[in-house]
């Protein structure tokens, strides 16, 4: 299984996770919002206008780590992508 974490290195949640997913030995490319702006244009794009991000909205937050899966299904929750 190939996953896409939008993320960034200096957020524990998306560290977290990128921990998970290595030790689950998961085939994962990492988009680092905060360390290159292509990355940070892609999940901009992404983000804008998305339901999935409304709770992150309403609460100020940047709605990270986003978990992309290969048949193109976002989620927020790592128990999906690793369960």
């Amino acid at each position: 299984m190939k996953v896409t974490v939008y993320g960034s290195h200096l957020c524990p949640d998306t560290l977290y996770a990128l921990n998970v997913l290595k030790s689950k030995d998961v085939d994962l490319s990492f988009k680092n919002i905060s360390g290159a702006l292509g990355d940070l244009k892609e999940f901009l794009a992404i983000r804008e206008g998305n339901p999935l991000f409304d709770g992150a909205r309403k609460s100020g937050g940047a709605g990270i780590p986003l978990f992309i899966l290969e048949d193109g299904a976002q989620t927020h929750d790592i128990h999906k992508v690793i369960g």
